[in-house]
């Protein structure tokens, strides 16, 4: 009893430093066009610049 008691008091601190997933802005290396995705949009892109906050890759 008191090991399940320790796991789910560890799930619970775990759970309350999750955050969302950093934005980033990307840049094509065909086109140069810029996109803002939290993941990696594949090989034919490059980090251009982030973190950001929010989906409009803008610092508020």
């Amino acid at each position: 009893m008191k090991t399940w008691i320790g796991v789910v008091g560890v799930l619970l601190v775990c759970a309350a430093q999750a955050a969302p997933a950093p934005w980033y802005q990307w840049q094509s290396r065909v086109t140069g066009r810029l996109m803002c995705s939290q993941v990696d949009p594949g090989e034919g892109w490059v980090r251009h610049s982030g973190p950001y906050n929010n989906a409009g890759c803008r610092t508020l």
